[in-house]
């Protein structure tokens, strides 16, 4: 009986192949989630599809995105040469004005400049911004890797679902404030975030339905899902490094 209690703990902390885990169901249809690599992701529904942070990942893996949403100035989230590649035509690209003014021209519009707080249907998608920033953790005493205002983390609602991307954050009060979350992507990378224990300890205070462990490269996201057994939160864990990463995150 103890073996077999132990394979069953092993199991559950093998990182989900694509299929049921990464999809979530809703109203006009599932909405799918495919993760390219760090903090880069497509998500489907409805015949929509919506680029994150398509900064990092093969791009040719990637289908035209008729919505592209960019949470921060770092390149691991700001590539507007892959930006272009994962793009639709005329598709609006949603940033902070920080973003806006890094990148100038090489993201040509339409774009919509959301501000912490603000919210905004695009391309028939409700998208909420929401802070993300860092409360201690900084390159050096005073300062702070992300600052707050700069950059959005991003609420989308979906067939009735609530999507949250956190970006690069700290456990902020504004996240441990959120209410009715389906789908929650949480960052875990030191010394940029926040480590596993954190995350999970943030995650038990707004309570999503489901969580995805993202942009957590050097950590162990199954720390994270030991954290939160017994919470009633599904943690799920794709693959986010299927070939060595481009760079380090931040």
């Amino acid at each position: 009986m103890r073996a077999l209690t132990g394979l069953v703990v092993a199991m559950a902390l093998v990182p989900c192949a694509a299929g049921a885990q990464n999809t979530v169901p809703a109203a006009n249809g599932p909405i799918t989630f495919t993760p390219l690599q760090h903090a880069t992701v497509q998500v489907e529904w409805n015949g929509k599809v919506i680029q994150v942070d398509p900064a990092q990942g093969d791009a040719s893996k990637a289908k035209p995105g008729d919505l592209v949403l960019v949470t921060d100035i770092h390149g691991d989230h700001l590539n507007p040469e892959m930006l272009a590649k994962v793009r639709k035509s005329g598709a609006p690209v949603v940033m902070p004005e920080a973003v806006r003014t890094q990148a100038g021209d090489k993201i040509p519009a339409p774009v919509e400049v959301l501000a912490n707080g603000q919210k905004k249907d695009v391309a028939g998608v409700s998208v909420e911004a929401v802070p993300m920033y860092n409360l201690t953790r900084g390159p050096a005493a005073g300062q702070l890797f992300h600052t707050k205002g700069r950059g959005n983390g991003y609420i989308l609602t979906l067939g009735g679902k609530r999507v949250y991307f956190a970006g690069d954050t700290e456990c902020t009060p504004e996240m441990k404030a959120l209410k009715n979350i389906d789908v929650a992507f949480i960052p875990m990378n030191l010394p940029y975030t926040m480590p596993p224990s954190e995350a999970a300890d943030c995650v038990k205070a707004f309570k999503p339905a489901v969580v995805y462990p993202y942009h957590f490269q050097g950590q162990k996201p199954e720390e994270f899902k030991q954290a939160l057994q017994g919470s009633g939160v599904d943690v799920r864990l794709l693959n986010w490094y299927p070939a060595a990463p481009a760079g380090r995150g931040n």
